[in-house]
């Protein structure tokens, strides 16, 4: 008997983390951190439901924090064990777990001013120190090659096609009469169609399939995004305005280059027009993009052995100190400035926010989801003004939405991935709120006549 227990993304898009007991040892897969509210953040302070000293290893899907921001913690609390990962993705930790660690740090103080901590001082979750000894930890694993972790269980990666390094995972567990259980997780999937990245593989032949539902309800929309950004960027410029973009510093932004890179390559946009890459994390990340060429789809990589690389075009200009993103709210001509964070909610795009916001010339495009209670959210809800800094910024200029860019695969696209199976799997359905997952249950079995489990946090299935 085996088990594995669902102790994160079970009703909810964060905190993915599923923990196999096999032969009396514990293997993790993913270690997300909780994401959101006050209410869901609480979540990573409650105590681990195992001795982190007695996992084994931790097999990472993917870098992004909801999936890898835990790691951390789980070593302060004495997890020294191997971190299994992609090379991409190891690379892009060495961004994202320092980043997430500072932003702990930053939280604890503001807690510390506000008073509303009951620790004094208040307590990081963990500190930067901490993520940058826990990168030590991370084993570098090639796509496709087969990995034992431990006598009987080998694990191997596939290409999900979601950010640089992303991977589903095929689990074989060696049973009694050499046999064997092959579970695949899905991590996070990508969309066939990625600018830069290899589409997801093929789901392999399982028995067991733990499946993201993230867009199990819905479709992504279909318009053309180069015309959409072609027209905002020429409406705004006629205006004399800036085109202002709040992206995600890792794979959003590097997809929105590569769009504008068409579109100046076609003649659609003059080649004059500055671009402005105003974010240190988005541009150490671009540098890993240009670095990991063997996970261009074809069309990019033949397109990146040319000169310049449509990552690099000569309008294309990196801000990385403080002056040269201040130096931006002078600009007297028509521009486009990506930076962070996507959601308005801190870091660089909140200067920017206060010299545009006011002004009717200027656009702020969203390119990204907006959660709820973000700065993003309320502007994009419509409110007249907002509180940068402390201060209340009137929102003035326009305001426009790029749909149809996500990283996430749609209810078709997931289930055209699960579907090359013989035989039917038992399906788990995690990370995705519960419409989702529900509706991705409905499309599977209507469509395929397979039936599907939601497990609940801290559920046990047993094998």
């Amino acid at each position: 008997m085996y088990e594995i227990h669902f102790l994160g993304a079970c009703g909810t898009v964060t905190g993915s983390r599923y923990l196999l007991r096999v032969w009396n040892k514990n293997i993790l897969i993913d270690c997300g951190l909780f994401q959101g509210d006050r209410e869901t953040k609480q979540l990573n302070w409650k105590e681990f439901p195992f001795p982190p000293s007695k996992i084994h290893g931790v097999i990472l899907t993917h870098a992004h924090i909801d999936h890898s921001g835990y790691l951390p913690r789980l070593h302060k609390l004495g997890f020294d064990g191997p971190v299994w990962c992609t090379p991409g993705t190891a690379a892009l930790l060495q961004l994202m777990l320092p980043d997430a660690g500072e932003l702990q740090e930053e939280e604890a103080r503001f807690a510390d001013k506000k008073g509303y901590s009951p620790y004094k001082p208040a307590l990081p979750l963990f500190t930067e120190s901490d993520a940058r000894r826990v990168l030590k930890q991370a084993e570098r694993v090639p796509f496709h090659v087969p990995r034992e972790v431990v006598p009987g269980l080998t694990f191997t990666f596939h290409h999900a096609g979601h950010i640089l390094g992303s991977s589903f995972l095929e689990l074989r567990l060696k049973r009694k009469g050499g046999k064997h259980h092959t579970w695949v997780f899905s991590g996070d999937l990508g969309r066939p169609a990625h600018p830069i990245l290899k589409p997801p593989a093929s789901a392999p032949e399982c028995d067991f399939l733990v499946l993201e539902s993230t867009y199990g309800d819905r479709l992504h929309p279909k318009e053309d995004v180069h015309a959409l950004l072609e027209e905002v960027i020429k409406r705004t410029g006629d205006r004399g305005g800036t085109v202002l973009i709040p992206a995600f510093a890792v794979d959003r932004t590097q997809e929105l280059l590569v769009i504008l890179a068409d579109l100046f390559e076609a003649g659609r946009l003059p080649r004059s027009l500055p671009v402005y890459i105003d974010s240190p994390m988005a541009l150490d990340a671009l540098n890993f993009y240009k670095q990991f060429q063997a996970e261009y789809n074809d069309a990019f990589a033949a397109r990146a052995r040319k000169s310049p690389h449509p990552l690099a075009l000569p309008n294309f200009h990196p801000v990385r100190n403080v002056e040269g993103s201040k130096a931006l709210n002078t600009l007297r001509e028509p521009a486009v400035i990506l930076s962070a964070s996507g959601m308005c909610n801190g870091g660089r795009v909140e200067h920017h926010l206060k010299f545009k916001l006011p002004d009717s010339r200027h656009t702020l495009l969203f390119v990204g989801f907006q959660a709820r209670g973000t700065k993003g959210r309320r502007i994009l809800d419509g409110e007249p003004q907002v509180e940068v800094h402390g201060q209340a910024i009137p929102v003035k200029a326009e305001v426009a939405v790029l749909p149809g860019l996500s990283a996430h695969a749609d209810r078709e696209e997931l289930l055209e991935w699960a579907t090359p199976q013989p035989a039917m799997p038992d399906v788990f359905l995690v990370h995705g709120e519960e419409p989702a997952r529900a509706g991705l249950a409905a499309l599977l079995r209507e469509r395929l006549d397979w039936d599907s489990l939601t497990p609940r946090m801290g559920e046990i299935v047993r094998l």
